[in-house]
């Protein structure tokens, strides 16, 4: 065989390993470190046994289906948000389907913008539990309205719940994993965090807000490697998160939510979060195409991104105000062409 052959050979088989990654990555649902983790990493099953959990947000969506699937871990759990009648509701369906029994969880009404109740409740779970191991701040609101219309209170509204109630509950919480030397902090943020859309200007603020101080937070505690700041930040999930939307003002939420159905099962959202937690991964994008392919253009070509958001954010804008969900279009065209 001649130099000439095998370095064509060659090539064509480079050729085809980058057509077979292409392939994989226009069905991906995360970033690629988080499906590396996924395939090669450690598992939630032998990581995460025995821990504390601290779930804000825990009633519904995301936070509800992570305490069941945390449930079957056999860690312990601190349920936390404002509707104490759902968190009762959760509870015995983590009993009925977990591995745990009802001393191994702590129901804890929480308001993340009553931030004078966070250190008396920072002192019940040590009281009850005597650690935190991981703490998850979930809770928070979404938005659905434009600027020119919206309250300057909507926006006060989603700053002082997702931004500042997470980053006072963080500092109560902070003090104690210092002293152990040792702890994870899980933010679940949001694409929403990485590229600004239409209809949820107060939304994507609060959740760049968040991403900034805590990869700020990550870099004071280098001193502390025990220490871990997770930035989760999923795409479109099917849950409440559009229900509970905040619209034009802050006593109105979205009248009309549209089909979830397109939107990635938040089963799938929650496990993926679990590898990324027992990884120790700082950042993870959780999302189906094409949301997961915009983020990244966002990072590597800002100026085709943007020129790409704006065609489809009007769009986006359209399906709203005809009743749609906002990004429905988006994965029926999608799905349509790859499927």
């Amino acid at each position: 065989m001649s130099w000439e052959l095998l370095l064509w050979l060659l090539a064509l088989c480079a050729l085809f390993l980058l057509l077979v990654q292409l392939l994989r990555f226009l069905r991906a649902d995360g970033d690629l470190s988080l499906l590396w983790a996924e395939w090669q990493g450690r598992r939630p099953e032998w990581e995460l046994t025995d821990m504390v959990v601290w779930v804000t947000g825990a009633s519904s969506g995301i936070g509800e289906e992570l305490v069941y699937q945390l449930s079957k871990l056999g860690v312990s759990l601190v349920l936390s948000a404002r509707r104490v009648h759902e968190l009762e509701r959760v509870k015995r369906k983590c009993l009925e389907n977990g591995n745990l029994k009802g001393k191994d969880i702590l129901i804890l009404p929480l308001d993340l913008t009553d931030r004078s109740s966070h250190e008396a409740a920072t002192k019940a779970v040590l009281q009850e539990f005597g650690r935190i191991d991981i703490l998850v701040n979930n809770g928070g609101r979404s938005q659905r309205s434009l600027i020119v219309d919206t309250n300057l209170d909507v926006f006060k509204e989603l700053i002082e719940l997702n931004y500042l109630g997470t980053v006072s509950l963080t500092k109560c919480v902070l003090p104690h994993m210092i002293e152990r030397k040792q702890g994870k902090i899980v933010i679940v943020n949001s694409i929403a965090g990485l590229v600004s859309v239409p209809l949820s200007s107060g939304y994507c603020a609060s959740k760049y807000a968040l991403r900034g101080f805590f990869n700020c937070l990550r870099s004071e505690l280098n001193k502390y490697p025990g220490i871990i700041i997770s930035n989760i930040c999923p795409g479109p999930v099917q849950s409440n998160i559009i229900k509970n939307a905040l619209a034009e003002e802050v006593t109105k939420t979205v009248a009309n939510v549209g089909d979830q159905s397109h939107k990635m099962a938040t089963s799938r959202c929650v496990r993926l979060m679990l590898i990324a937690m027992a990884n120790d991964l700082k950042e993870v994008w959780i999302a189906e195409q094409p949301f997961l392919l915009v983020t990244y253009l966002w990072q590597y070509m800002p100026t085709l991104a943007t020129w790409i958001t704006n065609k489809l954010g009007m769009k986006r804008i359209s399906n709203f105000q005809s009743g749609m969900d906002a990004d429905s279009s988006y994965f029926k065209i999608w799905k349509t062409k790859h499927e």
